[in-house]
């Protein structure tokens, strides 16, 4: 009987064939043709530098009445940056950022393109750009080695904003790897003015650890072949549009977001949670269409919305496939200040009820342990006795996992919903077995259970798939060091034996 062979030995095995495939077709090397012999009425084209900006930042208009010679010069690095608190990867970019440079010409412009290959890649790279009319939207022209440059031009017939990639074999794993972008092509007479504009794309991305597992993340490609995403986000890693790093306009402006997905995989159901778009360019074309509530972005393409922000308060960015959102990442924010209109809105902003982890209590938890952390350093270099302040970073931790996963039913002060969810403050049922405590969260737990005197009988979800044991050992210890709780943290160790129990 043949053995089959492992999904990501096929995942290997493939991803060769396709490149060795390629280098017989579009994706692969070509034969350099020389330098292309414009008409006067090109050679005549004033020659422009484009301006590039990293996410969520976009160039500013085009006010010029004219064609001209746009000359793009976009690096290729391979670049370890987090992809969530505590975690790295290794992302392949254009121009050190996920997605990469926002590219903005003007319908008719001649642009000259460089892609350059940093000398510390590992790996070829090319670029298929949407906005060309060629064979491989550039690919064919664009295969480039480490520490060498590519270029080639094309005219931009199409207005429109598109997607860029990258398109070497195997190309899900180069996208996987963050390898996107966004070129707008304004048409002639410009696009509407608006106040604020910014950029940003979804992707999916396929790690050997599962989600929030700290250390370095490697690309999976069976899980990117079963179409199985660790992270679903924007702008590439969880928290990228959150507490700082949130979009911020004012009352009474008019906003425009540019949206892409990436993918490789997936598409997006792209929604800002209180907020009605009032025109969506759908698919990045011409046509717009008026209100709309969502609006499906498929893995490739990209679109623009415009809406004016009328009160203040915190807008939520979601894909409303909401567990991608609430589970896997792709939660951004648009923060407006300015005056209340309680005529439009009269009600009360609770942005917890929303964000979990993400809210202004998860934010300052999580500024909290960056602070603990350096304090950590600084203690270790002047007295190894560090073990308290290791204690009080890991509740901090601890602290942003019960916000994204256990304030909703025990709430915010451990208090939980009388008659329904029991309390976590004071706990004699928690506190008396700190084993049992483990093996609720990873288990879960159904049934009655008496707590302080008072009988509950409601049902726990297992988190053993969800959460890491690091997260179940920082979760813990924040539960049994907060609401007057006292106890010595708990190890990722002592939680993995109890994962591992076989019954």
């Amino acid at each position: 009987m043949k053995k089959k062979l492992p999904p990501l030995l096929i995942g290997a095995l493939l991803g060769a064939s396709l490149f060795l495939h390629n280098l017989n077709a579009s994706e692969g090397p070509s034969d350099a043709k020389g330098l292309v012999i414009f008409p006067p009425e090109i050679v005549a084209l004033p020659i422009e530098q484009a301006i590039l900006t990293s996410p969520p930042r976009v160039p500013p208009p085009l006010t010029r009445k004219h064609s001209a010679r746009v000359v793009v010069n976009l690096e290729v690095r391979e670049i370890n940056m987090p992809i969530a608190d505590g975690a790295d990867y290794t992302f392949w970019t254009y121009g050190g950022t996920v997605p990469g440079s926002f590219i903005r010409v003007r319908q008719g412009d001649v642009v000259e393109f460089h892609l350059n290959n940093h000398p510390s890649s590992k790996l070829p790279h090319n670029i298929d750009l949407h906005a060309v009319t060629g064979p491989g939207g550039g690919a064919a022209s664009t295969f480039t080695a480490p520490g060498h440059t590519s270029k080639f031009t094309f005219r931009a017939l199409n207005p429109g904003i598109y997607v860029y990639h990258c398109a070497t074999a195997p190309v899900p794993m180069h996208i996987g790897n963050g390898m996107y972008g966004l070129i707008l092509v304004e048409p002639p007479e410009g696009l509407p003015p608006v106040d604020q504009e910014f950029y940003v794309m979804q992707g999916d991305f396929y790690t050997s650890g599962r989600f929030g597992e700290t250390g370095l993340q490697t690309f999976d490609m069976a899980k990117s072949i079963d179409e199985h995403p660790t992270y679903v986000l924007f702008n590439g890693a969880v928290g990228s549009l959150v507490g700082d790093k949130a979009l911020v306009a004012k009352v009474g402006e008019k906003v425009r977001i540019y949206f892409g997905v990436g993918g490789p995989n997936l598409t997006s159901s792209f929604h800002v949670i209180g907020e009605i778009f009032d025109q969506v360019y759908y698919e990045g074309g011409s046509k717009t269409q008026d209100n709309v509530q969502t609006t499906l972005v498929p893995s490739g393409g990209a679109m623009m919305a415009d809406f004016k922000v009328d009160v203040p308060g915190t807008y939520v960015l979601v894909d409303h496939s909401l567990s991608r959102a609430f589970n896997k990442g792709a939660l951004g924010m648009l923060k407006v200040v300015g005056d209340e209109d309680r005529v439009i809105y009269s009600g009360k902003e609770i942005d917890s009820v929303y964000l979990g982890s993400q809210s202004e209590a998860g934010s300052e938890s999580s500024r909290r342990e960056a602070e603990l952390k350096a304090r950590i350093a600084a203690e270790i270099r002047s007295n190894p006795t560090i073990a308290g302040l290791t204690k009080e970073a890991q509740e901090e931790r601890g602290k942003q996992v019960y916000m994204g996963v256990c304030f909703a039913c025990h709430l915010p002060d451990g208090k939980g919903l009388p008659n329904v969810f029991p309390p976590l403050a004071a706990s004699d049922f928690l506190l008396a077995d700190r084993e049992r405590s483990v093996r609720i969260v990873l288990k879960g737990l159904s049934g009655p259970v008496t707590v302080n005197g008072t009988t509950y009988n409601s049902a726990m979800p297992p988190h053993e798939t969800a959460l890491t044991d690091q997260q179940v050992a920082d979760v813990l210890t924040y539960v049994f060091n907060s609401w007057g709780n006292s106890g010595d943290a708990f190890k990722a160790d002592d939680v993995k034996a109890i994962r591992n129990e076989r019954h």
